[in-house]
């Protein structure tokens, strides 16, 4: 199998609400637009973000009425206190504040206007392998 891309799909009630929040946030772009759902991509990653509205026909019947659920997009970048600030700034409130965990693992998270919980992650790679333990 060849994988040529990768796409994270997300049943929502509010398509749109989400669109707008994270091309706003994170400089995603439309790629597709049609009756119930709009895929955006990335400009830099190349990451295809999709979101589908609650009840579209060409969903299963198991997930076709369901928000989507335990599920993190998780955004990982290397300037995580400039990142916090500029969407204080911009009125987004975070359900968990910027912590560092003992790991070195820097993170905060918050949620789009349809409850998708968003982290925005700082890796520090050095700290993250010293502290790894294996039980």
């Amino acid at each position: 199998m060849r994988i040529s891309s990768f796409a994270t799909c997300l049943n929502v009630k509010d398509v749109r609400a989400s669109v707008e929040f994270m091309m706003e946030h994170f400089g995603f772009v439309e790629d597709l637009i049609f009756d119930g759902f709009t895929a955006l991509i990335h400009p830099v990653t190349r990451q295809k973000l999709i979101y589908h509205e609650i009840g579209l026909d060409v969903l299963p019947d198991y997930i076709k009425y369901t928000n989507a659920k335990g599920i993190i997009l998780t955004f990982i970048v290397d300037n995580i206190e400039e990142v916090a600030n500029i969407l204080n700034d911009k009125g987004v409130i975070f359900t968990t504040p910027l912590r560092t965990e003992d790991w070195g693992e820097k993170l905060l998270l918050f949620k789009d206007p349809n409850g998708i919980i968003i982290e925005i992650a700082e890796w520090d790679r050095q700290t993250d392998l010293q502290n790894l333990t294996i039980n």
